[in-house]
């Protein structure tokens, strides 16, 4: 769906869920400047038995001028209703009757959806999916400083603190939003009450720790998802303990935020694979958290709805001893892998995309390289590049390396993927679309590798990066150049068999 399906209507009603967290209000907020600015005149709403009372949501109407209303007894029947930041019929968003229903959200799917919805489970916050669609339609908040101040604090909120941001969208619009940072300084100091204070001490003193693993698990009751994060962030400065993970159970989705201060565990990862199948988890590399559902968890286990506290500690309890006896940790620079049963391989023919990265910004200059997998930082050199595979994956060479493994072409390189890669400058901000600067290049055969696939879940420090890892999964295969024995990496099997074809000696 793009925004401007919407158009067709004129008796249009926004309503958010019951309950409005600043995601809901920020989201529907900036549908509703979307259509006053395309002529129409909606009205925003929100219904249920509670009217906002938190602080920091009473200064964000007040200070940022959201023009939401509270409609509990709402009866008219509008030519659209859209809800955004859920999914109509769900339990969280008391139902509203309309002649056209449309959907904007950011959750796991959990109801049948209209013909107009547009829902991005990946993506963090619902005000990063109205922020990309409004620049689909060729517009921008930038010039409405209270819109994008509430914007981006629906996104701070929403993603613990930013400390669950992982979609390249949600790290643009962090980055991009033009804000008023002392409101959101007001706002983020009256999050916490003297309730949830007492939630935070009373969760720390219940703990379970596992001394193999070195993680620790704390159930707290149901209180903002920010103070997950800070009894995350406390535990986790405790002896002994590597990873935190905390929670809460509510009737409508069970929250949790997961830390981590040892290299070997990503929290982002093992945020989603604690969410696999059931909801949804991400973040940063030392910081992460998600959601789960519920009712996706009642089923898992064909119980009822009044057993989901158990089955969620269950559930958390049988993942993390998963997650911590699945993995096989191979650090490249210590590491000769046996290639005596492993087949060698060539790169077939395959149009790549090359950037000499000193192209793009001068030599020396700090860079985080933007793509779907994550952000890479590196000091710009005379000699580095950047490779971009089939499916928009990047990766830096050298070009030593490169000079050994392709050649140029005289072919356009005019791909298009899910998020085409960005560079930015650290220290001035600026962003530049890698894709402008790619080369058309392909492989020369002159370079072998020994590949074989793996049976088991493998996480793989490369020789140019020791601090992040990528992970492999049984039938991914791991590689190694056949002239270098300390080049090993992780190829996944989907794209293996279009990469390599084996040598017949």
């Amino acid at each position: 769906m793009h925004l401007n399906d919407l158009l067709q209507y004129n008796d249009i009603v926004i309503q958010c869920h019951d309950n409005p967290d600043a995601d809901a209000l920020s989201s529907g907020y900036a549908l509703y400047w979307y259509l006053m600015e395309q002529g129409k005149s909606p009205r925003f709403i929100y219904r249920g038995h509670n009217k906002i009372s938190k602080n920091n949501l009473l200064i964000m109407l007040d200070k940022l001028k959201v023009p939401v209303s509270y409609e509990p007894d709402f009866s008219e029947i509008p030519e659209l209703l859209v809800t955004v930041d859920c999914q109509y019929g769900q339990q969280n968003v008391t139902r509203t009757q309309a002649k056209n229903i449309a959907v904007i959200d950011h959750h796991q799917i959990t109801e049948d959806l209209p013909t107009l919805s547009e829902v991005r489970s990946n993506i963090g916050c619902c005000a990063t999916v109205m922020w990309d669609m409004i620049r689909e339609e060729g517009m921008s908040v930038d010039d409405n400083v209270l819109l994008s101040t509430a914007m981006y604090y629906g996104l701070y909120t929403d993603t613990n603190k930013l400390s669950e941001v992982s979609h390249p969208l949600d790290r643009d619009m962090r980055d991009l939003l033009v804000t008023n940072k002392s409101i959101i300084m007001e706002m983020v100091n009256s999050n916490i009450s003297l309730d949830e204070l007492k939630i935070t001490g009373k969760a720390i003193f219940d703990y379970q720790y596992n001394e193999d693993g070195k993680y620790i698990v704390i159930k707290a009751e149901q209180c903002d998802p920010t103070i997950l994060g800070v009894i995350s962030d406390f535990s986790l400065e405790t002896v002994g303990v590597n990873v935190c993970l905390a929670y809460y159970v509510s009737p409508l989705e069970i929250k949790f935020s997961v830390r981590s201060c040892v290299k070997e565990v990503h929290a982002n990862e093992l945020a989603a694979f604690l969410a696999d199948g059931i909801g949804g988890g991400g973040g940063h590399i030392t910081k992460g958290g998600g959601a789960i559902r519920p009712e996706k968890l009642v089923k898992l286990y064909d119980a009822k709805e009044e057993d989901v506290e158990e089955l969620a500690q269950e559930e958390f309890a049988k993942r993390l001893n998963e997650y911590f006896s699945m993995y096989r940790i191979i650090y490249a620079n210590e590491t000769t892998l046996d290639t005596s049963d492993m087949k060698v391989y060539e790169k077939l023919p395959q149009q790549l995309g090359c950037v000499r990265l000193t192209d793009v910004f001068p030599v020396d200059t700090m860079v985080e390289i933007r793509t779907l997998e994550g952000d890479i930082n590196i000091k710009l050199e005379e000699d580095k590049y950047l490779m971009i595979g089939i499916a928009g994956e990047v990766y830096p060479i050298t070009k030593e390396k490169l000079t050994r493994s392709y050649r140029y072409i005289d072919e356009p390189y005019d791909k298009t993927f899910e998020y085409e890669p960005c560079i930015r400058d650290v220290f001035t901000g600026e962003k530049k679309n890698v894709l402008r600067y790619a080369r058309s290049v392909m492989s020369t055969g002159n370079v072998r590798i020994y590949a074989r696939p793996i049976d088991e879940y493998v996480k793989l420090f490369t020789a140019w990066d020791e601090e992040k890892y990528y992970s492999g999964s049984p039938g991914d295969y791991v590689a190694v150049r056949e002239d270098d024995p300390h080049d090993i990496y992780i190829i996944n099997s989907q794209l293996f068999d279009k990469l390599y074809r084996e040598v017949q000696e």
